[in-house]
């Protein structure tokens, strides 16, 4: 796939405008379609007021960045109307509600318009690239292309090849993908493929600490911020990303995992949304984003502090090992996708390699030993690791 290829993106939100920048400042003619008119609105301001930054930065010249805007065309409705405008396209990347009845419909409807040669992909963060591809003509080219969020600023792209997934088309697809600039992954078709996987326990280890009351939101995002060196905690960034979003994947995980105790969603995270409590978008969340609102101040006990991070750090480790166990990606890619997907300090296999294997390992199993519960139970992957002596990596 080259330069000349017409990519077609459905779902103007974030995710949405976010690809289809991607793809134009690359020299692809994009296609561009919602059903929501306010939406194409707030994609094609976005757009403008991007390129116009990356031109006051010198990172694109004025023309360039003219001719970008200019290769993005603005669909209003995805109707058959609208879906024939896709015909062109090589490449079609959905970015609509996580719904997998709708993601189904929508490329019933692509299948009947686009050649026969031409690659369906879908942005989905936690459903299954095989149920989204069942039922179609040819389930061989579709296949999922994950970006993260802001896509033009975000490095991480996770390549998910489904069990039909033809070869050519997921290798295809990484790289047009590589060629836009980004860093790709390979990860198998499982529940939340890497990233959402594997940092489930960031926000649900912190949440289990906050109910128990062992310490409150400002806290345990200090000591993960300030002793352990991610960039935000795990309640800033829930406010950040929306609370409804961040359970929804979760529960989507939740369920998909067939109810494994690793990833049970948490109480308070649901009243929250419940409420309307949403984060950043809507004022309030953990914390109170109004204006005029005070941040609350931590208790910056290092002891208990270090304990905080001693167990999140456990549990996500063991995700990353867990991971390694059954082969959703290579260790070089789960490394990469965790410092490039959510900007941890470092690659979770490393980072057990560097506390030790068998430390991580009895911080688990003092864990599971006080709560009798199979969601801290040890990766067979870090048992076998500590027992040899060896490394996570290898």
């Amino acid at each position: 796939m080259l330069s000349d290829t017409i990519v077609g993106v459905v779902g103007a939100g974030a995710m949405g405008a976010g690809i289809a920048q991607v793809a134009a400042t690359r020299g692809h003619q994009v296609i561009l379609a919602d059903s929501a008119a306010a939406a194409l609105g707030r994609a094609q301001k976005g757009h403008q007021k991007a390129l116009d930054r990356e031109v006051e930065k010198g990172r694109l010249s004025r023309a360039d960045a003219d001719a970008a805007l200019a290769r993005i065309s603005y669909v209003e409705g995805v109707g058959p109307e609208q879906i024939a405008r896709f015909a062109p396209c090589g490449l079609v990347i959905e970015a609509i509600v996580e719904r997998l009845d709708a993601k189904q419909s929508l490329f019933a409807a692509l299948e009947a318009v686009v050649a026969p040669g031409a690659i369906l992909a879908t942005n989905t963060s936690s459903l299954s690239v095989a149920a989204i591809g069942g039922g179609r003509t040819h389930p061989d080219r579709v296949v999922g292309i994950h970006f993260f969020n802001p896509a033009p600023v975000m490095p991480l792209v996770e390549i998910i090849p489904s069990i039909a997934t033809s070869p050519l088309v997921s290798a295809a697809a990484r790289l047009l993908v590589d060629r836009w600039g980004k860093t790709t992954v390979l990860a198998t078709d499982t529940p939340g493929f890497i990233v959402n996987r594997i940092a489930r326990p960031f926000y649900g280890e912190s949440l289990r600490m906050l109910e128990e009351g062992y310490g409150d939101c400002a806290t345990i995002d200090w000591a993960l911020t300030e002793l352990a060196g991610f960039k935000m905690g795990p309640f800033a960034l829930m406010d950040f990303i929306g609370n409804d979003v961040n359970f929804a994947v979760t529960s989507s995980v939740f369920e998909a995992m067939f109810f494994d105790p690793r990833y049970k969603p948490a109480l308070t995270q649901r009243r929250l949304v419940e409420a309307g409590l949403l984060g950043r978008k809507s004022g309030q969340g953990y914390y109170d984003h109004r204006a005029g609102a005070t941040s609350p101040e931590p208790t910056r006990d290092p002891v208990r502090g270090q304990a905080i991070v001693d167990r999140v750090l456990a549990m996500l480790i063991n995700e990353a090992a867990d991971a390694r166990l059954w082969n959703i990606a290579s260790a070089e890619d789960i490394e990469t996708a965790m410092t490039k997907g959510v900007n941890y300090p470092k690659g979770l296999l490393t980072w057990g390699d560097d506390i030790g294997p068998q430390v991580v390992l009895a911080r688990l199993e003092a864990l599971h030993a006080e709560y009798g519960e199979d969601r801290y139970r040890p990766s067979p992957f870090l048992r076998r690791v500590a027992a040899a002596g060896g490394s996570l990596l290898a």
